[in-house]
């Protein structure tokens, strides 16, 4: 592979390239699916595939392949070259030279590539006989499922930056069926992680089944207006769908009503935004971004504050101020856009049987379902399904479902009164405590 990028950089530079960049990812997934003892879903793939991208005539090309041989050279160098002529792209874009220090992140535990595949078909097997087990009224393990991963990034260019990283993780995730009088309920829990622990089986089933056992006979509530908490769930679900707004690619294109507000208050006082990509254990930590920019730790809001927007290096040269580092790639072939890390809402001091207390009367929001129809990323409304259960005297009262919430998450972020202390990443790089989101408009029977 070193002699094969080495042919092209110097194939590019040859064909007038000013200057270009090789992309590398390598990939091995394993999944696995158990019903009633059964592994009726059992996947293993490996990927590899290289991008270039270039300036040509001061404009940006790119090309990807998946076949590293001396004719794919001259394909991905000529393919850069049309790329560039071809595009309508006028802004300012640039291969970056480097910076002086990285970080250090360490994302890969050599433990979890050497654990079995028999261990983890095991492992979800037990999880759905410990699910059975918890309880007479649980009818099935409707999903019951492992994935782990393993790969790796490296970029290289005509400056001499060499850069790589390698990560793995694994996932877990069980949902339980249970049904009693008439009645049924549906929940489920995840595991996220870069360690392999047997022992989670046990701890997602029985959460698993906590959760739905909790929500048999769950019925909507009258509609109104209430106080309402969302969990690190439903909050996560929230921040996840509006993350873009955060995004100085969709300010510049007029997708956010937040452009040209860095410096304003948008958000009550109680609330920080922060992207870390240096968190330890976080599951999007990296040390450099998809252009080699290192990566840093960035506020984006502080107490209620707009400190900044995320940008890439095209962004951040438009706004005349520097990349946070946040330049992302779908895949190896894709072009390079904006995104957030570790995005999460700083965590408070309170848990959520203290907000609860505070909070007295209202509702706790524990999932929110039709996010892709039901909320605008670019208006900030959302209407969405929903479900939970009733606070009464400030403790956890009784189970409700078929509900629908509805707001505007800017309005939201300035309604917020606290911010819990139960700080969780559900499945991913987005992650929020419980939150204290006020009132919210609530449609129920």
């Amino acid at each position: 592979m070193d002699e094969y990028i080495r042919k092209l950089l110097a194939a590019a530079q040859e064909a007038g390239i000013s200057a270009a960049e090789v992309y590398l990812v390598s990939n091995d997934r394993f999944r696995a699916m158990c019903q009633q003892g059964v592994i009726n879903n059992y996947t293993v793939n490996s990927t590899r595939g290289l991008s270039l991208r270039g300036l040509y005539n001061g404009k940006m090309g790119y090309a990807g392949t998946e076949a590293f041989d001396d004719e794919s050279v001259q394909q991905l160098v000529s393919s850069v070259i049309e790329s560039a002529t071809l595009s309508e792209d006028d802004s300012v874009q640039e291969i970056y030279p480097g910076d002086k220090v990285y970080p250090t992140v360490d994302n890969y535990q050599p433990e979890l590539d050497a654990v079995t595949p028999e261990a983890k078909l095991n492992y979800i097997r037990e999880a759905e006989q410990k699910l059975l087990a918890c309880d007479s009224r649980i009818a099935a393990a409707t999903y019951n499922m492992i994935s782990t991963s393993s790969g790796s990034v490296r970029i290289v260019n005509s400056y001499g930056l060499d850069l790589s990283m390698r990560d793995n993780g694994c996932v877990s995730y069980i949902n339980a069926l249970v049904k009693e009088d008439g009645h049924s309920a549906s929940e489920s829990a995840i595991s996220v992680g870069r360690v392999f622990r047997p022992e989670e089986a046990e701890r997602t089933a029985k959460e698993a089944a906590e959760k739905a056992l909790f929500m048999l006979g769950a019925a909507p509530v009258e509609s109104g207006i209430y106080r309402a908490i969302f969990d690190p769930y439903a909050m996560g679900d929230m921040l996840g769908v509006f993350s873009g707004i955060f995004s100085s690619e969709n300010a510049q294109q007029n997708m956010s009503l937040l452009a040209g507000r860095e410096g304003e208050k948008i958000a009550s006082d109680v609330v920080n935004l922060v992207d870390d990509p240096l968190l330890e254990g976080g599951y999007e930590s990296r040390a450099f971004d998809d252009e080699g920019v290192a990566c840093r730790t960035t506020n984006v809001v502080e107490n209620g504050v707009l400190k900044t927007l995320l940008y890439n290096l095209k962004t951040a040269r438009k706004a005349g101020v520097q990349s946070t580092g946040s330049a992302r790639k779908a895949g190896y072939a894709a072009p390079v856009r904006v995104a957030p890390s570790n995005f999460f809402f700083k965590p408070g001091t309170k848990n959520l049987d203290e907000l609860m207390a505070d909070m007295g009367e209202g509702l706790v929001i524990t999932d929110v379902g039709g996010l892709h129809a039901g909320a605008n990323p670019m208006s900030g409304d959302f209407s969405l399904i929903a479900e939970g259960y009733t606070v009464h005297n400030g403790v956890k009262d009784k189970p409700v479902e078929q509900i629908t919430v509805a707001g505007n998450f800017y309005e939201l972020l300035k309604a917020i009164r606290a911010v819990g202390s139960d700080l969780v990443f559900p499945g991913g790089g987005i992650g929020s405590p419980s939150v204290d989101v006020g009132e919210i408009r609530v449609s129920g029977k």
